[in-house]
């Protein structure tokens, strides 16, 4: 049985980490048998999670290669039913998500000191006391230095937040009226728009990103159909906008 090593529920959320959620997603789509279980960055291949355990102990790390994996080894297409200009659509959004939506999402649980505290911080809880305020200050210089490489760290705050803006509104525009990103049913890059869109909406932080998602009804309903979908059991809830869409969507 594969066995997923990633994140767990935590912000409010099914998993802490997009990219875990992915991966669970994908192996939910591709119906195969796995259990999922904490995993440490530093036992992967490739320094971060999530990475999946096959059978015979090889390790795969990377949500994008974990999908190559499953598509390749179990013959499963998690784009089907797509046309070539389709999948291009899918994966150019994917890619919006992930260099720019999933950044500015990340940008303010880490460099936003009362999210830090209440979010990443307990990230840390397990390091001694004498050592954990070092710890945590060496962490957040690399986390910054990370978000400057990456560009995200040059903006402010309402300059990441126009960019998340506006990858809302192409999520949006490209969804138009269909339950899925690309039609009636998920692909593949349905996992990783919504790992993005659920994160920036969760209620445990407080940022002018999850602001702006909330104003989408159409991309709380997403999500909310998203979590109905694969997370049935966990008890989502995005707050006064995720409530108010449920109840307009029970009365219609």
């Amino acid at each position: 049985m594969i066995v997923l090593k990633g994140s767990k529920a935590m912000f409010g959320l099914p998993e802490a980490s997009p990219f875990v959620t992915k991966t669970d997603i994908h192996l939910k789509m591709a119906g195969l048998a796995y259990r999922k279980e904490d995993g440490n960055p530093g036992e992967s291949p490739k320094g971060q999670i999530p990475f999946i355990i096959l059978d015979d102990g090889q390790a795969i790390a990377d949500s994008t290669f974990i999908r190559f994996h499953i598509e390749q080894e179990y013959g499963v297409d998690l784009d089907a039913g797509l046309d070539p200009v389709q999948r291009a659509t899918a994966l150019a959004v994917e890619m919006l998500c992930e260099h720019q939506l999933a950044p500015a999402v990340a940008y303010f649980r880490w460099m936003d000191p009362e999210n830090f505290a209440k979010g990443p911080a307990h990230f840390f809880d397990r390091i001694p006391e004498a050592e954990r305020a070092a710890t945590i200050a060496d962490v957040l210089t690399r986390m910054k230095a990370s978000f400057v490489a990456r560009g995200i760290g040059r903006h402010s705050f309402p300059e990441i937040t126009a960019l998340a803006k506006r990858s809302f509104k192409a999520i949006e525009t490209i969804m138009g009226d269909s339950p899925y990103l690309m039609g009636d049913r998920p692909c593949g890059a349905d996992a990783f728009v919504f790992a993005c869109l659920i994160g920036s909406m969760t209620p445990f932080f407080d940022t002018p990103v999850r602001d702006a998602a909330l104003t989408s009804p159409s991309l709380v309903a997403y999500v909310n159909r998203m979590v109905d979908l694969f997370y049935p059991e966990f008890g989502w809830d995005a707050g006064l906008g995720g409530k108010t869409i449920r109840r307009q969507q029970a009365a219609a």
